[in-house]
């Protein structure tokens, strides 16, 4: 079983960045396809990016194609997101998680371990 804590979230203001960090514990971390996911207030958790367990492969949602980048450090156990040209509907909870297959990895019932989350609040 891996565990999961999210940093790096913040205020920013529209068009600026923020880098996402989750530390994640456990021996079994680089076997783990790992996401990052959003909730804003009164919405269903939405599906942000994915990256398989070599880092080879990733997925985006089409709202973030382009501006976030998921990336992960398999010695260091950790997983990023680099955000960039943020905009005041980024803003959202966002939350790190972890699967065993990657096949599913933008479906939110795929998971079972999840962070605690990290505030991202983008003004206009």
């Amino acid at each position: 079983q891996v565990r999961l804590v999210e940093s790096g979230g913040g205020l920013v203001q529209a068009g600026g960045s923020l880098r996402l960090s989750c530390a994640a514990s456990g021996r079994t971390f680089s076997s783990y396809a790992m996401a990052w996911f959003r909730q804003a207030p009164g919405k269903e958790r939405e599906f942000v990016g994915a990256i398989n367990w070599s880092g080879g492969r990733t997925r985006y949602a089409d709202s973030v194609k382009g501006r976030f980048t998921i990336s992960r450090d398999n010695v260091e156990n950790m997983v990023y997101l680099q955000m960039n040209s943020l905009k005041p509907e980024d803003t959202a909870v966002y939350y790190c998680a972890a699967t065993t297959g990657y096949s599913g990895a933008a479906y939110v019932q795929n998971y079972d371990t999840w962070g605690q989350g990290t505030q991202v609040t983008v003004s206009s």
